[in-house]
């Protein structure tokens, strides 16, 4: 029987062949009375065990077969452990062989976190076609550009062809519109391969509106006093429960190889357990997989520094979360759009921004394990994420637009250098290694009540990133359910090759060559208050960051007037042409519109 106990090694969830060779069918239904198997369209009862796990083990089972389950009333349902579906979330599951790939890269031992530059994908957009293979063949470029680390956007199989993937409900399911399995693992090889690690974002807090049927015969997977915004609540005090996505999270990292994962908004993760389920995952993560390196991300809105605090072993339960604060007060300043969202960062914004990068999140956070959070000035700069733009606050704008189509080439070069030169671990769009111009959208596919509800959501949504253009009606939005909008959002791969795409390609790999070459190296010795900021105009910037032995200093002038600020070290990048190999000294005229990084040792 199972317990919460998080030391069970035994896997439950989805299809295995036992030791005499026989594909092992189980399908935990405690609710159910009886449960077929039906196995390429034929049906045979399985034996229930007294903790409501259904099992048969079955001889004749060859990869590739389709099967699903049949319930008391009739209704046939996938796997919800499916590695696979025929077709969508409705349809029957397929047997797949987990070792049928060849890898290419068996050695691959990763990559330290610090040299992380992310890039954050979403597959079906990507390319023209929109799979897994297709995403490959641009794998070189973003290599050469000095990428190091591609996020994926969430695969787990979601309903319809198209859409974010924030609504999955076969979480061991690779999108079939994507490719296989096999194509998934091909896309992790090129990218070990060509020296990238690789990323998946995971969305633990909740099933989709639209193919989760779990409720009718395991309604103990939803927790009935707590909804998210999204759906209800999942209960991870049920062990069968946390059993699922403790399988499903090695299931990524050890099937597929992926050097880590993005855990979604894990603020609406509640957990009453002894142990809570994100410090399972945790601790069952770096217990398991001790070969290579493995990191795992969080995105905790609540700015929660309990989970990312370094412990006795120097590392935290997590290794960094992405820090939306960085973004808002970014994007208030450079576009002036101070609603929704971005409200309560309007007030002192240049001061705020300085806090951020410095120190972390703005606000004290509230913890998730345990009954405190540490300072965030206490974390190394290394344990957040940031960013100027990603998919939520492009996708959720009301026109779908880029931060560069809003505000002068200059200014969007000054923040793109403050991004990739601080040592926080910096995360790009898919397109901004070339300036992409066309739009990204929200976009699903929906019809019906949820349809409906999708599409009268994006207003309020719009509101919260930006607000609706003057001369622009709610109604003029784009539908998120129509082809059209999805077909909008993907990457013209030809802009890549004009002479601006090439330019801006260039700038981004001169500052990702300095980063790697001149910040990475100091980042291992980066320590808890570390920041230090110099008082300065508004518009004006003078950071120091100690890193060991080292000191990274960032002076940035935004603004029109020339100013005097404190500098020491050689310079590693400036814009206004100052020599690499003479000192720094005592006070810096800063001219308006520059940014000079400099090291001193």
């Amino acid at each position: 029987m199972l317990t919460n106990n998080y030391e069970t090694p035994t896997t439950v969830w989805g299809p295995v062949r036992d030791a005499a060779g026989r594909m092992l069918f189980r399908l935990w239904a405690p609710s159910a009375e009886k449960v077929l198997l039906r196995l390429n369209g034929e049906n045979r009862p399985m034996q229930k065990s007294d903790e409501g796990l259904f099992s048969l083990a079955v001889a004749d089972a060859a990869y590739g077969a389709s099967y699903g389950f049949v319930l008391p009333d009739g209704r046939f349902v996938p796997d919800p452990a499916s590695r696979a579906q025929t077709g969508d979330v409705h349809s029957p599951s397929r047997l797949v062989d987990p070792e049928a790939y060849a890898w290419q890269q068996e050695a691959w031992p990763g990559r330290a976190l610090e040299e992380a530059v992310f890039y954050e994908i979403h597959i079906g957009t990507f390319s023209e076609a929109g799979t897994f293979r297709a995403a490959i063949e641009k794998l070189p470029a973003l290599a050469a550009t000095g990428i190091t680390a591609i996020e994926l956007m969430p695969l787990a199989h979601f309903p319809g062809r198209r859409g974010w993937g924030y609504d999955g409900v076969l979480q061991f399911a690779p999108h079939s519109v994507y490719g296989s399995p096999d194509d998934l693992k091909a896309l992790v090889d090129a990218a070990h391969g060509l020296g990238m690690m690789i990323f998946l974002d995971v969305v633990y807090n909740h099933f989709g509106p639209e193919g989760n049927y779990l409720p009718s015969y395991a309604p103990a997977f939803a927790r009935n006093d707590r909804d998210t915004p999204w759906g209800a609540a999942i209960d991870y005090h049920e062990p069968w429960v946390r059993q699922y996505f403790i399988e499903n999270v090695l299931y990524w990292l050890l099937d597929f190889r992926f050097d880590g994962l993005r855990l979604d908004a894990v603020d609406q993760i509640e957990d009453p357990s002894e142990v809570h389920i994100l410090r399972e995952i945790s601790e069952t993560v770096r217990r398991t997989i001790t070969d290579r390196k493995v990191h795992l991300v969080l995105e905790n809105p609540p700015n929660g520094t309990d989970m990312i605090a370094p412990r006795q072993d120097g590392r935290g339960f997590y290794d960094a979360d992405w820090n939306d604060d960085f973004h808002h007060i970014v994007h208030v300043i450079a576009t002036g759009e101070n609603a929704g969202h971005y409200a309560d960062f309007a007030d002192r914004p240049w001061e705020k921004l300085k806090t951020t990068l410095s120190e972390g999140y703005l606000r004290p956070g509230k913890p998730i394990v345990g009954n405190a959070s540490p300072p965030a000035a206490s974390l190394p700069p290394t344990a957040y994420v940031h960013f100027v733009q990603n998919h939520d606050q492009i996708g959720n704008r009301a026109l779908g637009d880029r931060l560069h189509t809003s505000i002068d080439d200059h200014s969007y070069r000054m923040w793109m250098a403050l991004l990739l030169l601080s040592p926080q671990i910096p995360l790009l769009f898919m397109g901004d290694d070339y300036r992409e111009s066309r739009p990204f959208h929200f976009f699903a596919d929906y019809n019906g009540e949820i349809g409906a509800a999708v599409r009268e959501n994006r207003p309020k949504e719009a509101v919260n990133f930006g607000g609706i253009p003057e001369g622009v009606d709610a109604d003029e939005l784009a539908d998120p359910n129509m082809l059209e909008t999805f077909q909008r959002s993907r990457l013209d791969w030809n802009s890549a090759d004009t002479p601006d795409g090439i330019a801006w390609r260039e700038f981004i790999r001169t500052l990702l060559h300095v980063r790697r070459e001149k910040i990475v190296p100091l980042l291992p010795q980066a320590r808890g208050y570390a920041g230090r900021v110099a008082a300065t105009p508004d518009g004006v910037i003078a950071l120091d960051w100690v890193l060991g032995d080292a000191t990274l200093g960032l002076r940035a002038n935004f603004t029109d007037l020339a100013c005097d600020v404190d500098a020491g070290g050689l310079p590693i990048y400036s814009n206004n042409g100052r020599e690499q190999d003479r000192p720094l000294v005592g006070t810096l005229s800063l001219q308006p519109g520059e940014i000079t990084v400099f090291v001193d040792q």
